[in-house]
């Protein structure tokens, strides 16, 4: 698609969109791409494993320790058990992770974006996937302008395969935090699963196989929301994957042993582009496109070091490091700032107020639902009647007896269906389960009682003394 546009006599055409250029990224070593390996190895191990670690949680209990049983509407993370009525910490949780994502960026720039997102990592092990079986940088390049031949069918056959199996493993990996482990694994590879696990493997399958191994940059660049606010994060002071230009330019090429002195010491071998997924020449600057993998430092240092120059041509630095650099005067890093000790603070502030929570949290819930239709029935007797159904929540493991009581209502009477006889009935709850119960709550007829008065129901744990109140209304006929 083009737009046509006319000056004086002359006429050209302007294109909207550019055909995408494929990077080749060429091997390198270095400080940084073994702080990569580390992570890759470290979070894809802790990512495909983490699903076979057993808790023992007693009979009856889920044994996964980490586990989202979405049919048993619970979430199960080591000792911690979730119900969906508190679904709020998982909201504390993903507060918790921004709050430290905003805390990596503003003193390390896009750390998570080069070293720990999962587009990083699995783009990383497909590439080298790739590495391994067309050969580095140049041969990849070669084999692209080649002819159609069977070597080069081959090996994009093996290549595509090996992508493959791996997405199959990490869509599989991720329906097992899921359901148990051994056995969906079980029933996936005997065709004994259910459509949905198997769509559900289907899809992640796909999408890491088109993310990882053909989008690429493509979704740090074009799909990825993070790179459009992040600056917001930064300051001066944030330390950013840089160029200095004071010392680099004016570029030109050098033979090895040749003196640095009196001239820029960027050789312009173009080593830092050639290294870098998503294409950056990181000379030209601060660029969106820049993920802060720092591979380019690797490649610089290791040219500076073969020249016999000094390194961190390009490095992991701040802007006010660089102007004080370029100025002859001492830099120094400065992580404790206004921005990151509000940062650290709010992390605080919420972890604390999710560990009380957790800590103080009742093991007995208690909910009250009053009947709409009617409002209020009158007896025979003239006293006047609200019903409602009450459910208590017990998150023990083993079954409870509660007692029931009103507060709020002078001269109610409290009465359970199916407990009729009972004045103090003991309402058993099985563990782990929710009790239900028709309730009828009764008071003498009163011509100046209010139409809805403010009630309490209070439901108390027999063995442990533990309560749970619940605030409704017993509505009446006014006065």
């Amino acid at each position: 698609m083009a737009i046509a546009r006319e000056s004086a006599d002359i006429e050209f055409e302007t294109p909207l969109y550019a055909d995408r250029v494929k990077i080749h990224p060429q091997r390198i070593a270095g400080r940084f791409r073994r702080i990569k390996w580390i992570a890759l190895i470290g979070l894809l191990s802790a990512y495909y494993l983490a699903p076979w670690l057993r808790w023992d949680r007693g009979p009856g209990a889920p044994d996964q320790a980490l586990l989202i049983d979405m049919p048993g509407r619970r979430a199960y993370f080591l000792g911690i058990e979730i119900w969906p009525q508190e679904i709020y910490y998982l909201a504390g949780l993903l507060i918790l992770a921004a709050l430290a994502l905003f805390l990596a960026t503003s003193i390390a720039g896009r750390v998570w974006c080069g070293f720990t997102c999962p587009q990083t990592i699995w783009t990383d092990l497909f590439m080298w996937v790739e590495r391994l079986i067309e050969g580095d940088r140049n041969k990849r390049i070669k084999l692209d302008a080649a002819p159609f031949s069977a070597s080069k069918a081959l090996k994009r056959t093996t290549k595509h395969a090996a992508w493959l199996i791996i997405a199959f493993a990490t869509g599989g990996a991720w329906i097992m935090y899921f359901n148990d482990a051994p056995t969906v694994v079980r029933s996936i590879l005997t065709g004994q699963a259910s459509v949905t696990v198997y769509g559900f493997v289907g899809l992640f399958t796909a999408a890491t196989y088109l993310l990882a191994g053909w989008a690429r940059e493509q979704v740090c660049i074009y799909m990825c929301p993070w790179p459009r606010f992040q600056s917001a994060m930064f300051d001066e002071h944030s330390l950013l994957v840089t160029y200095e230009t004071w010392r680099g330019e004016p570029r030109g090429h050098a033979k090895q042993g040749q003196s640095p002195e009196g001239r820029g010491h960027c050789i312009d071998c173009g080593l830092c582009v050639r290294v870098c997924p998503t294409g950056v020449d990181i000379r030209n600057g601060q660029q969106l496109a820049c993920i802060g993998c720092a591979l380019c430092i690797d490649a610089c240092d290791g040219v500076m070091t073969k020249m016999g120059w000094p390194t961190e041509l390009i490095a992991y630095d701040s802007l006010s490091n660089q102007a004080a650099r370029e100025m002859g005067k001492p830099a120094r890093v400065r992580i404790v700032r206004p921005r990151t000790a509000i940062y650290v603070a709010t992390i605080g502030l919420v972890a604390i107020v999710m560990l009380f929570m957790l800590s103080t949290r009742a093991l007995v819930e208690l909910t009250v639902q009053p009947d709409r239709a009617p409002l209020f029935v009158r007896l025979q007797d003239g006293r006047i009647q609200n019903a409602y159904t009450l459910k208590i929540l017990n998150k023990d493991r083993v079954e409870h007896g509660y007692s029931l009581s009103i507060r709020g209502v002078a001269g109610a009477d409290l009465r359970v269906v199916g407990y009729e006889t009972d004045e103090a009935p003991t309402l058993p709850i099985a563990g782990d389960s929710i009790g239900t119960f028709r309730v009828f709550v009764r008071v003498d007829a009163d011509p100046y009682r209010a139409p809805a008065t403010s009630l309490e129901i209070v439901a108390q744990d027999r063995h442990t003394g533990e309560t749970s109140a619940y605030h409704t209304t017993f509505n009446g006929p006014g006065g």
